[in-house]
């Protein structure tokens, strides 16, 4: 029959009879009596219900000043309230508008589980746990693709709530709700609701929505729409609803492309309390503080015992032993009757890891004796296990779209099987009679890491099914929620890119040597793109089991010397995409910028869909232009230095021709040493930690400008000399240009600098160190003379040029080089058009030497103006140093011919003006109204 169930309601046993069992001979811990006064805080009151959701608040004295997770405001003397749960502390006058669940229920109020990704482990400043409340004040964890932070002892606790950022076939939405983050807001963040301060960098208080940016206090987000119009960024961001993956057997790690090695300091289990009891970490050292306290080792069945994770508690030695039951469920945020449960004592061969004490620890069921007096002889390890029970009220959520309600309530027994509770469901949800043997029952255990899935088989029984995970694991249940949903076949298609592979082969060679080298299944695997420049295919698998297989192999497999680089790619389902859409194509390279690319791969995966945020050292450009290769109309981002820049816009000439958007729009976050392009384009000398909101902002009200992108033909020959007789030719070579091409010193400094990077690369992590290098690599070439004018010869326009005594020719496409000079000099000269990045034309300057470098690079000279055009053709003579945007080797002798073949590329360029402010920069996210009266 169906019952009501109030999510979050809590009853907390006033007294009770002993229900304990234990080991025959072992202390057991019952419940009878209250706590003895003096034994702990003052307890004068609770408010539990509506007003406060699953909190069980008590009336606790405060020796020092504590701040209200609800106002922010100061709690003194006796005004306090303290959740024993979650820590929530609060004025009692606060009380009735406490809206923020209780740790203990908060999955019961997930809407859609979906599983989060932890990073690795770092240091948060003034930042809270969303579970325990508490400061992060030692290493902890953070979320990739929203903004839960979280201790590591905390993570198996934490709700499986991250943002639902594509369908997955099983709750997929058309429209969004308001994604809510509890606290870490900054400190002068304002209510969007009242304007007051929701701030706060003492405690854990106000909400965010991690979509649209909108900020609130708790209480005033229900006058909010419900809806989420994705604020400011709306226009950029790839909307959820439009990405399509098929995530069976793929973690979200995989999903959104994030390296695994982030995600090994959280331990190989799932629901486990990662790093608890970790050999090593001396948890089972600590001893209680005080001779009148003593601290326990509680275990939450099987599971943590053969894990041997446990939590730690700390009692007085006079507590009765209902307070020990109740801190060993807090300890694990259970939120039932502690007369459900017993406390065994663990014998010592339980704890060794002998298999058959494992097994009688998790079965026994004796009767246990009462006990209300002082355990001078406690043991200190014991284990929670959930008592037999011969009927439970089970919640069944519907697995389908615009039902009435969340859940409905039943109640099952021995005899309820999966098949009798879906009989008994479906008419409560509206469905008809017949259509019954549609339907099936789903277990879902929703884990902060990992959402599983188990459809269960008709006659299983429900109880006993209740049983299993009760003894695996109490908390478990509440992490557990069971779906009616329609049993449908879901068609397998994943996508895989796989790069690495030698260039220049055809489809059937690619599926050959892939055949070869990991025996792909032809049956269920097909080649759908090919990109054989880059020796990078997009195969299609219409098997879960063989995607997964494949993906995992090809990481650990090399072709032809070479590894190669797998990832899963959603599909982007461009015909949904709303007509003033135009998303934001994101690439990062995490190397450069003194390591802060790293950061802003997190924070654009938290602002934007993180399916849109590339990091380039994981596969290239490549993958993210085959994902937005069929979206009519798209932004790039590329957060990096030059090189990286033309790295990218190299990919995008060599795909333009499978874009439906051939010519998007370019925009630089500069990371690298010179950023000479980003500072022609206004975006700075260098990124030194602007609000990553407040750069989407400046690209989506940046101007589009065109550039010219130059391609340089090095063709080297065979050449006779005194010293070789014959000198190998080395095959031609096609490279793009954008920025500059030097030959001779200004190589030869750039030459040198990288080899001493390669070198020891974990020295150059910030500009300034770089810049030092350069100067000192410049000052050991100070005397340098190669009088290169006599061993290259210049045509402009098929026309001769006589070169001055120079030690260094450099090709200009901009008005900026060697971080910010101007080497062309902003004298007019009637012999020269005045330069434009647009105007089909490239600057010739010479350099005398490294004293000449250093003078144009402190404004003090300009370059030797030699010529200007639009064809170059250079005759090197002798291997010579040459680098293009930044990029150095040495040229064998030979011919380089230079022309603006390539066609120009659309540019953003930042605008004069700054960004439209509304109150603080986070608020500019947000673009939501309050809902009408009367409808919260």
């Amino acid at each position: 029959m169906a019952a009501a169930a109030e999510p979050g309601t809590r009853t907390w046993p006033g007294s009770g009879s002993p229900r304990l069992g234990s080991p025959a001979g072992s202390p057991v811990l019952g419940i009878s009596g209250r706590a003895r006064p003096g034994s702990g805080p003052e307890r004068t009151g609770r408010a539990v219900g509506p007003a406060a959701p699953g909190h069980s608040f008590r009336k606790v004295t405060l020796t020092k000043p504590t701040f209200c997770h609800l106002c922010s405001d100061f709690i003194w003397g006796l005004a306090g309230f303290l959740c024993d749960v979650c820590n929530f502390m609060s004025h009692e006058k606060c009380l009735k508008q406490v809206k923020t669940p209780c740790t203990s229920i908060a999955p019961s109020l997930v809407r859609v589980p979906v599983a989060h990704c932890f990073g690795s482990l770092g240091l948060y400043k003034r930042k809270f746990c969303v579970v325990c409340r508490k400061s992060l004040e030692v290493p902890a964890f953070r979320c990739e693709v929203c903004e839960l932070h979280v201790h590591p002892d905390c993570v198996a606790f934490a709700c499986s709530d991250c943002r639902q950022c594509h369908q997955d076939g099983q709750h997929d939405y058309d429209t969004y709700h308001h994604h809510w983050r509890e606290g870490n807001l900054p400190s002068g963040a304002r209510c969007e609701v009242c304007r007051k301060t929701c701030g706060s960098s003492d405690v854990l208080a106000g909400v965010r929505c991690e979509w649209c940016g909108v900020q609130a206090h708790s209480v005033c987000s229900t006058a909010l729409m419900p809806e989420c119009t994705f604020g400011r960024l709306r226009s950029m961001i790839l909307p959820p609803s439009c990405v399509r993956l098929l995530s069976r057997n793929f973690s979200k790690m995989h999903c959104f492309r994030i390296p695994e090695t982030m995600a090994l300091e959280l331990g190989d289990g799932d629901d486990g309390l990662d790093g608890s009891a970790a050999p090593g970490t001396g948890r089972e050292m600590l001893t209680a503080t005080e001779s009148t306290k003593q601290t326990l080792k509680i275990f939450d069945g099987n599971d943590s015992m053969r894990k041997n994770q446990f939590r730690l508690v700390t009692v007085s030695r006079l507590a009765q032993n209902e307070e020990v039951m109740e801190a060993a469920l807090r300890a694990y945020y259970i939120n039932e009757d502690p007369r459900d449960f017993q406390l065994q004592a663990l014998p010592p061969t339980t704890l060794s890891g002998n298999a058959q004490a494992l097994g009688k620890a998790g079965t026994m069921e004796e009767e246990a004796s009462k006990s209300s007096g002082p355990r001078d002889s406690m043991p200190e390890t014991w284990v929670i296990r959930s008592l037999p029970r011969s009927q439970e009220i089970l919640k069944i959520y519907p697995g389908w779209l615009k039902v009435g309600v969340a859940y409905v309530s039943i109640r099952v027994n021995s005899q309820s099987t999966a098949r009798s509770v879906v009989q008994e469901v479906l008419p409560l949800l509206g469905q008809q009679v017949e259509d019954q043997e549609r339907f099936q029952l789903i277990e879902v255990f929703m884990s902060s890491r990992q959402v599983q899935r188990t459809v269960l088989m008709d006659e299983e029984l429900l109880l006993d099914r209740l049983w299993d995970i009760r003894q695996t694991s109490v908390r478990q249940v509440s992490q557990t929620r069971f779906y009616v949903a329609e049993s449908r076949a879901m068609a397998p298609h994943v996508s895989l890119f796989v790069g690495g592979l030698p260039p220049g082969l055809s489809s059937q060679d690619y599926s050959n040597l892939l055949h070869e080298a990991m025996a792909t299944k032809a049956a269920v695997v097909s080649v759908s793109h090919v990109y054989s420049l880059q020796g990078a295919v997009i195969l299609d698998v219409t098997c879960f089991a063989e995607a997964e297989r494949l993906y995992m192999l090809a990481r650990d497999t090399a072709v032809h010397g070479r590894p190669l680089t797998a990832l899963v790619l959603p599909d982007v389902l461009h015909t949904k995409l709303p007509p003033d859409c135009c998303p934001l194509l994101v690439f990062v390279n995490p190397k450069s910028g003194g390591l802060k690319g790293r950061e802003l791969l997190c924070s654009f995966r938290k602002l934007l869909n993180p399916h849109q945020v590339f990091e380039l050292t994981n596969g290239g450009p490549l993958p993210g232009f085959h994902l937005f290769s069929q979206v009519p109309c798209f932004r790039v981002l590329v957060c990096g230095g030059d090189g990286t820049v033309g790295w990218v816009l190299a990919a995008l000439e060599e795909t333009r021709r499978h874009l439906a958007c051939p010519e998007p729009s370019v925009a630089i976050l500069p990371l690298g040493t010179g950023n000479d392009l980003g500072r022609v384009l206004r975006w700075g000398a260098g990124y030194s930690g602007e609000d990553p909101f407040s750069v989407l902002v400046s690209v989506d009200e940046a101007d589009a400008v065109l550039m010219d992108r130059w391609t340089i033909l090095l063709d080297a020959h065979e050449t006779d000399s005194t010293e070789n007789n014959v000198v190998d030719a080395e095959p031609p070579k096609i490279v793009q240009m954008s920025n500059y091409c030097g030959i001779g010193i200004d190589a030869e400094l750039s030459l040198d600098f990288h080899q001493a990077r390669e070198e020891e690369p974990g020295k150059f992590t910030s500009r300034f160190h770089n810049k030092g290098v350069y100067v000192r690599v410049g000052l050991q070439k100070i005397s340098h003379s190669r009088s290169l004018h006599k061993e290259i010869r210049l045509q402009v326009e098929q026309q001769e040029v006589e070169l001055p005594s120079i030690e260094g020719l450099i090709f200009i496409n901009i008005p900026s080089w060697g971080s910010g000079a101007d080497l062309w000099g902003s004298d007019s000269d009637s012999r020269f058009e005045k330069p434009r990045i647009d105007d089909g034309l490239l600057e010739v300057v010479g350099v005398t030497g490294v004293v000449h470098m250093g003078q144009v690079q402190g404004g003090l000279r300009s370059g030797i103006r030699i010529a200007q055009g639009s064809y170059f053709r250079v005759t090197l003579l002798k291997a010579t140093p040459v680098q293009v945007d930044g990029e150095p080797w040495v040229q064998a002798p030979g011919h380089m011919i230079i022309s603006a073949t390539a066609p120009k590329v659309h540019m953003l360029r930042k605008a004069k003006q700054k960004p439209r402010k509304a109150g603080t920069t986070r608020d500019t996210r947000v673009d939501t109204l309050p809902a009408p009266e009367g409808n919260p």
